[in-house]
């Protein structure tokens, strides 16, 4: 799914984003990582998963590439919310601490990021995952830069 392509600039960022949980196609990586966008609003997005065996490393637990996946998503989803129709952005930093590992025992996970601030070329954002419980199992920091579209869908790979 290109979100630039389907919505042509008629849609802003957060519109957008309410017209995928509202069913619009996910994208492939929610499917590959089984994850999706529950809540959504101006400066703050909320993604969903349940680490399991799909996600293991070869030491037993979940793949620090997951958390990695779900932080940049909610960080850059946050950021996404705020743009105009005629906006897009692309990670340029993202930092990440892992708090305690994830396995097919932990249950349900939520990413939640903020965007801390967005000027007009770059925004910084933060973001946590946590379980059921409240524990902490990662926290971020990331830096996003805003981009043309087009330039957004030149540099995406061509199928």
């Amino acid at each position: 799914m290109n979100v630039f392509e389907e919505n042509a600039g008629k849609l802003n960022g957060l519109q957008q984003l309410q017209a995928m949980i509202a069913g619009a196609p996910r994208p492939p990586i929610a499917d590959t990582l089984d994850f999706n966008l529950v809540e959504i609003e101006e400066g703050r997005a909320v993604f969903e998963g349940i680490p399991g065996k799909h996600a293991y490393n070869p030491l037993g637990s979940v793949h620090g590439g997951y958390a990695a996946t779900l932080l940049d998503s909610a960080c850059g989803c946050a950021v996404h919310s705020c743009l105009k129709a005629d906006q897009a952005y692309t990670t340029l930093e993202l930092k990440i601490a892992y708090h305690r590992a994830m396995t097919v025992d932990t249950g349900p996970v939520r990413a939640e990021a903020r965007v801390i601030t967005l000027g007009k070329r770059v925004a910084f954002t933060e973001g946590r995952i946590t379980d059921a419980s409240g524990n902490i199992y990662a926290s971020a920091t990331s830096t996003l830069i805003l981009i043309e579209p087009q330039a957004a869908m030149e540099r995406s790979p061509k199928p």
